[in-house]
């Protein structure tokens, strides 16, 4: 990966704040909840959107009693809640999609728009930047022992692409085969941590100077924060090198 890291990857030292909040915790609730009313029910096996969310919020650490709560509470919570995306530019041009779980559509596409506009952004109209992203899995796979040679494994049974950082491997695989390709890993003995739906830049931005990250990440923030915001995808692409300097 040339020593640069997708935006996918990098928000680990945030999520973890997140989960001492409980905030990611209720983001996977909202997440169970939509998937069974749009994904076809409770149960994980005939509702692969289900099973997806499911596999998320496990790889948060999510626990086992909020996801068997969020799912017997799905049906009555998801009943008003609709799926909203919303695209924009943020700080210096780089491109956002945010992807909200609402049951106002009116007030939280305006409370977005007003997100993005503080931030020194400008919320766009549709197809403004989705141009730039494809549907993607992506797999969280624990390291082994011999990694060099586990990447090689894992590229033979279809990974796309990948990323990594010290413990784990990041694989962006087809989306329609996400949940297939999660199977097949973990029956080859890897440690799946999470499979999920994302959404990956196809051209990204590089950015290599600390002042304009920080002012990225913390619109990005800003925007995560909102209660109706479940996902929010960016082009950037950050250094390496940066990254340790901003976890310091």
């Amino acid at each position: 990966m040339s020593g640069h890291s997708h935006f996918a990857t990098i928000k680990r030292a945030k999520e973890a704040k997140d989960l001492q909040k409980g905030k990611v915790f209720s983001k996977h609730a909202r997440a169970i909840s939509i998937a069974v009313k749009t994904g076809g029910g409770i149960d994980p096996d005939s509702n692969y959107k289900l099973r997806m969310a499911i596999e998320a919020a496990r790889g948060d650490n999510t626990p086992k009693e909020n996801i068997e709560r969020a799912i017997a509470k799905a049906g009555s919570e998801a009943a008003n809640l609709e799926e909203y995306s919303y695209e924009g530019f943020g700080p210096f041009g780089v491109a956002i999609i945010v992807e909200a779980a609402a049951d106002n559509k009116n007030r939280t596409a305006q409370e977005i728009k007003n997100l993005f506009e503080r931030g020194g952004g400008t919320m766009g109209g549709l197809g403004s930047v989705s141009y730039n992203f494809d549907n993607k899995g992506m797999i969280q796979v624990e390291k082994n022992q011999d990694p060099d040679a586990q990447i090689l494994s894992l590229i033979d049974l279809g990974v796309d692409d990948y990323e990594e950082d010290d413990s784990m491997f990041f694989l962006y695989v087809p989306y329609e085969k996400t949940g297939e390709l999660r199977d097949t890993i973990s029956s080859k003995g890897f440690v799946v941590v999470s499979a999920k739906p994302i959404k990956k830049a196809k051209n990204v931005v590089e950015i290599d100077d600390t002042d304009k990250a920080e002012k990225i990440f913390s619109f990005i923030e800003k925007m995560e924060e909102h209660d109706d915001v479940q996902n929010v995808y960016s082009n950037i692409s950050v250094s390496e090198e940066l990254i340790q300097k901003m976890n310091r």
